[in-house]
């Protein structure tokens, strides 16, 4: 793949989907900036392993969904490397229960870590990137976002406001040549994923066309295609990454 720009940033990458995007861009010959909010030692260690196989990396500590910490954040990457050319927007959390039984507090603490983390990445990237009028975005979002799950109202919601949110800033940045796109994992084969007893898991199977759950490096795949240059007449667009299981 081509790609016009030197650096990504990518929240929430010191483990799992994010790790390895960081993996596959640094393959790629970007210099990936490995986000975290609380394992400095993960991403350490993830850096590490990228600078080991002669990739480019570095570790930057905060809190995605505080706007300050995140502008002052792309502010040094900016000034590190010269310029600022794409974003990936992963950090998020879950906190699941009944509808009836999630307070306001449970709702909106999904909500701030998953949405509005994504709104001041996606605003204060765009600041940057619309002076360079080059850029491109990928927000990470979830099948769950498409189609809703019992049990998840508030992660439902945090994940299709990114969707409604994508196409909003696509259309919004379109003239200064900067892109947002988003993309809906289904099941991967994650930590997540592997806590989830064998019953539960076969019946997930059943419904997936492709009859397995997806890798992270097709996740990845994917988020390196949407930043590079193959991609450069897509905006706004949501690419599912699920083995058939939502069309």
């Amino acid at each position: 793949m081509r790609f016009s720009g030197k650096n990504v940033l990518i929240t929430g990458s010191s483990r799992g989907i994010g790790a390895q995007i960081a993996r596959v861009l640094a393959s790629h010959n970007i210099k990936v900036w490995i986000n975290y909010k609380s394992n400095a030692n993960l991403a350490n260690d993830l850096q590490e392993e990228i600078l080991s196989k002669g990739g480019n990396a570095a570790v930057i500590g905060f809190d995605a969904s505080d706007e300050v910490a995140f502008r002052e954040a792309l502010e040094l990457i900016k000034e590190s490397d010269g310029e600022f050319s794409y974003l990936v927007n992963n950090a998020g959390i879950t906190n699941d229960k009944l509808a009836l039984r999630m307070s306001v507090d449970d709702f909106m603490q999904v909500v701030d870590a998953n949405l509005k983390s994504c709104f001041i990445g996606c605003k204060e990237a765009f600041r940057i990137m619309s002076k360079q009028k080059m850029g491109s975005v990928v927000n990470i979002s979830s099948i769950i976002g498409e189609k809703g799950n019992a049990g998840q109202t508030n992660y439902a919601a945090s994940k299709g406001g990114i969707i409604a949110m994508t196409k909003s800033f696509a259309l919004e940045s379109a003239s200064r040549n900067v892109r947002y796109n988003v993309i809906t994992p289904g099941f991967i084969d994650t930590e997540m994923t592997s806590r989830l007893n064998q019953d539960v898991m076969d019946i997930y199977l059943k419904n997936i066309p492709l009859a397995r759950f997806g890798k992270p490096e097709e996740v990845a795949n994917t988020v390196a295609f949407l930043l590079s240059d193959y991609s450069s007449y897509i905006t706004g667009e949501v690419l599912r990454v699920n083995g058939g299981l939502y069309m």
